[in-house]
């Protein structure tokens, strides 16, 4: 049986490689990676199994509707299931496409502000969690590098079109091996553990000469009195 590591949906649709957002009666083609294709497998999401997405490597939802927004998976015939993404289908006349997997810390996420109306680039401006952060004559806005406070709900606006529903960019940390340590710093371990224990050397010498001497004053003999 295969893991979420192993077993993915990708989506994409004619303008974008990775939508999470798209405009009604656009269409978008899901691909089930990881799966044993031979045993059967199927889109789907809460409400049905997509019946285009049966017999092909590739299925395509040629018209999307407002009713399709919601989360989309692939099930494999032995049991395997994906992790899920996230469409959101709007009637509105602007979108903002983000990318729809979670994005590790460091990498470049490009968010694209889109208007039905037109393909030409239109200035565009782009908020984070309500607040203002920046505008784009290209309609476009790169961060070149995430860090998890990049993370949050992202909307864009694109004058006399109107405000695009809000995307999710969800960012996650970075795994970060732990550093072989180097020769120099081998050098300093290695005397520090030398110190320490010619230290405790002479701690317990001293000690031990110490208390042979109160032995040695006990057993000496008093003087006579006469």
């Amino acid at each position: 049986m295969g893991s979420d590591a192993d077993v993915r949906i990708v989506m994409q649709t004619s303008v974008s490689s990775h939508p999470d957002m798209l405009f009604e009666y656009e269409s978008v083609s899901f691909t089930c990676r990881g799966f044993n294709l031979s045993a059967g497998w199927s889109v789907r999401n809460i409400k049905e199994v997509i019946p285009t997405c049966l017999t092909s490597v590739t299925c395509t939802l040629n018209y999307a509707f407002v009713s399709d927004s919601g989360e989309y998976w692939c099930e494999g015939a032995g049991g395997e299931r994906s992790s899920t993404v996230n469409i959101t289908v709007t009637g509105g006349s602007v979108i903002l496409e983000s990318p729809v997997l979670p994005v590790m810390e460091g990498e470049a996420v490009t968010l694209r502000c889109r208007n039905r109306a037109t393909s030409s680039n239109l200035t565009a401006d782009f908020y984070k969690d309500g607040l203002f952060i920046g505008s784009s004559s290209t309609g476009n806005m790169t961060i070149a590098s995430v860090s998890k406070f990049d993370g949050g709900l992202y909307t864009c606006s694109i004058s006399g079109a109107g405000e695009s529903p809000a995307s999710r960019l969800t960012v996650r940390a970075a795994h970060r091996e732990a550093c072989p340590l180097s020769d120099h710093s081998h050098v300093l371990v290695l005397g520090r553990t030398v110190l320490t224990v010619v230290m405790v050397a002479l701690l317990l010498l001293l000690l031990g000469l110490l208390h042979c001497g109160k032995l040695g004053g006990t057993h000496k003999k008093k003087p006579s009195t006469y």
